[in-house]
């Protein structure tokens, strides 16, 4: 009985560390908001400082995957090449090593519990009294993952493990085949890891292995080199799906750890020899050091980090090979060129963390915004056309276009709604909120150029004939409409509206309405008059009327961005 509560207590305070680092990198998050997001736009010039800011936000915010996702992401968004992304990730490598300093911390062998239990009270006082909300999600899930860590090594020197033949007669005999021993544990690390999808439970695992003698210090750090790869082969299966700028990256990342996988086991030994020389570790191969948990620890973090550093510091160089050789292990396919049909930035679950993930789908929201404004050209086209065929290809493509829009706004939707499932800030669930206004908006636009594309058809097939007044009031008509778009375009593009464009939006708007008023009461007038038949007029006004539509749904658009900005 006493050995089931010690496995619940173990799996339990692995489950806590989790969650804390969880809830920690979310918080940071929250209060960065949308700054990290620009400090890896903007911080990338170089390869050396894409590398810094690699490891700068991957230690702010302990995710190495939220970074790698969202350098995918500006990488699929063309705001980074795909070498920044590649010394990015390189960054990023280096900067998760920040967790196992952490651990190294919360593992030492003073009790933490004191330090953790005030935390926790302060972090529960910020939250309930809304100030600095998102400071006390900081700390809770810092207390956590201290918590869990503390509980860790309490509850795995309480079990004795050294002391329990069968576990070690396992690592006994799995540790004396040489090398052979060194490839099990690489395997075994990287299939752990990509089976729970943190390397950081895995390493505080290792390290509760090693610090109570039961696991030999080399084997522990090949259970870390195989952590190094199974975190990137999470990433590989998520971008299985996502665009093929993405599956680069991630396969760059790979590459980049393969590498220093295999240079490091060409000097393995002696590698780990002069690392347990720096903390005053005897090494033996195989056989655990009797010396003190801090010590073990500290050997693997700084194996961790050194290997990082190092696998950097060779490879940085050596980014624009690196490049082509993702480029030729993933090149393009001719369908994949055409991406009118699918989205650019939140593709097939390549999800980001919360906060970041709004970025991209701001991004999509552009596009959907730009495709919606094709539509309006194609609508100028087909109104001009009077060739059958080409009436028939101007139609098809519209209503194309008409599918696509209504694909894309159940995706960003969907994807808004995973997004809104995340613990936001308020800010960002204001956002989210605008957002899901927004993409309804565009797709109304859409349905509105496929029913212009319908009438202007209907016109073409049953031979009705505009005479230069009314084509001069549709030719204007979309003039104002194809102006209201495109400005519509240039704001959503910057996520950002002044006052002043916003008045001149809405002027426009104003201008539209007056002169569908205008050219209706005139409608009825001339049909009176005979000046041209009822059904002449009912499609021409069905035109007009439809193109007033349109820019109602603009103008909505406008406005739901304007608040976004300004009613903060």
């Amino acid at each position: 009985m006493q050995l089931i509560l010690q496995i619940i207590t173990l799996i339990g305070s692995v489950a806590m560390l989790m969650y804390g680092m969880k809830v920690m990198s979310e918080g940071l998050q929250k209060m960065a908001g949308s700054k990290l997001s620009n400090v890896l736009g903007t911080m990338t010039t170089n390869r050396f400082t894409g590398v810094l800011t690699g490891a700068f936000i991957t230690a702010a915010i302990q995710s190495s995957t939220a970074t790698t996702v969202m350098t995918v992401s500006f990488v699929s968004a063309g705001i980074l090449t795909l070498a920044q992304a590649i010394s990015v990730i390189m960054g990023a490598n280096i900067g998760t090593t920040f967790t196992a300093w952490i651990m190294v911390l919360g593992g030492g062998s003073f009790d933490l519990r004191l330090v953790v239990y005030a935390t926790i009270v302060l972090a529960v006082a910020l939250i309930y009294t809304k100030k600095n909300a998102n400071l006390g999600d900081f700390l809770i899930g810092l207390a956590l993952m201290l918590l869990g860590l503390t509980t860790l090594k309490i509850n795995a020197t309480d079990m004795h493990l050294d002391e329990m033949a069968p576990v070690r007669n396992f690592f006994i005999a799995t540790s004396s085949w040489g090398y052979g021993s060194y490839f099990l544990y690489l395997l075994v690390g990287g299939i752990l890891t990509f089976a729970v999808q943190s390397s950081a439970a895995i390493m505080a695992i290792t390290m509760t292995l090693c610090s109570t003698h039961v696991l030999p210090i080399d084997m522990g750090i090949a259970l870390v080199m195989g952590e190094n790869i199974g975190t990137t082969i999470t990433s590989n299966v998520v971008a299985l799906s996502a665009s093929v700028q993405a599956r680069r990256a991630a396969m760059a990342h790979l590459v980049f750890n393969l590498f220093g996988v295999i240079w490091v086991l060409c000097i393995f030994r002696w590698f780990v020899g002069h690392v347990c020389q720096l903390w005053g570790v005897e090494f033996t191969p195989g056989v655990p050091s009797d010396v003190s948990p801090d010590k073990l620890n500290a050997v693997l973090a700084t194996f961790h980090t050194s290997f990082n550093v190092l696998n950097t510091c060779i490879l940085i160089g050596f980014v624009p090979l690196l490049e082509k050789l993702v480029t030729l292990l993933i090149p393009s396919k001719p369908e994949e060129k055409d991406t009118d049909s699918q989205l650019r930035f939140i593709s097939g679950g390549l999800m980001s963390t919360s906060e970041l993930s709004i970025l991209q789908a701001w991004k999509e929201v552009h596009v959907f915004a730009v495709r919606t404004q094709r539509m309006v050209g194609m609508i100028h086209d087909l109104y001009r056309q009077t060739d059958d065929m080409e009436v028939t290809k101007l139609f098809s493509r519209v209503e194309k276009y008409e599918g696509i829009c209504d694909r894309m706004e159940f995706e960003i939707a969907q994807y808004l709604n995973q997004v809104a499932d995340g613990r936001l800030s308020d800010q960002s669930k204001h956002e989210v909120h605008k957002m899901l206004r927004i993409v309804s908006e565009l797709e109304s636009v859409g349905d509105a150029n496929y029913n212009l594309a319908r009438f202007i058809r209907h016109k073409h097939d049953s031979h009705i004939t505009f005479n230069d007044y009314q084509e001069k009031n549709v030719e204007m008509m979309l003039y104002l409409v194809s102006g209201a778009e495109t400005m519509m375009v240039e704001a959503l593009e910057r996520v950002n509206i002044t006052e002043d464009e916003f008045h001149e939006m809405t002027n426009m708007e104003n201008e539209i309405n007056n002169f569908r008023d205008e050219l209706k009461a005139q409608n009825m007038q001339h049909i009176t008059d005979k000046e041209y038949d009822y059904t002449t007029g009912v499609n021409y006004m069905d035109i007009v009327l439809e193109m007033e539509k349109m820019a109602d749904y603009i103008i909505n658009v406008d406005e739901a961005l304007y608040e976004h900005k300004h009613d903060k």
